[in-house]
């Protein structure tokens, strides 16, 4: 029952309890006890809304930095990616297969803002080789949620 469950409450966490033992098929206070067990074993981490900014007033640049690193003594790259998440603008942060160590997830007010992460704080670790960093111009979808289709044509030209 755990793994289904956690595949609904993946799918959408305002699912009642009442509702999820219905279509688990389960009784509502088994439902309630693993939940709270999943939570106390850090299993379910949080709850979050997924949220299409674009369609709010909100003016934020996403981008996607992939950071080379030299890995530390006995640490490998934990203390950096460490470092690195505890940031706010930090919205992520991956161990990656390939050209690059870490993958970082980002959040700024304009793009001078997230250049500005990148030279002040990101290449000042030490341990920070070279970084390469994308801007998101759109999002089409995103943890398993696909995002409106906006006004503009393939060619750029607002419809």
């Amino acid at each position: 029952m755990k793994k289904e469950l956690l595949t609904l409450l993946e799918k959408d966490a305002r699912m009642t309890v009442e509702e999820l033992a219905v279509v688990l098929g389960a009784d509502r206070d088994e439902v309630a006890r693993v939940i709270s067990e999943l939570e106390g074993s850090g299993t379910v981490l949080g709850y979050k809304a997924v949220i299409d900014w674009e369609k709010t007033d909100k003016e934020c640049v996403n981008a996607m930095i992939d950071v080379k690193l030299t890995p530390q003594r006995d640490r490998g790259f934990d203390r950096v990616a460490e470092k690195i998440y505890n940031y706010p603008e930090v919205q992520s942060v991956y161990l990656m297969s390939g050209g690059y160590d870490l993958s970082v997830q980002i959040e700024g007010k304009t793009m001078k803002e997230v250049a500005f992460f990148v030279m002040q704080k990101l290449a000042t670790i030490d341990t920070v080789t070279s970084t390469a960093t994308h801007f998101v111009l759109h999002k089409y979808k995103d943890k398993g949620v696909i995002y409106g289709i906006s006004d503009v044509d393939e060619r750029g030209n607002c419809n």
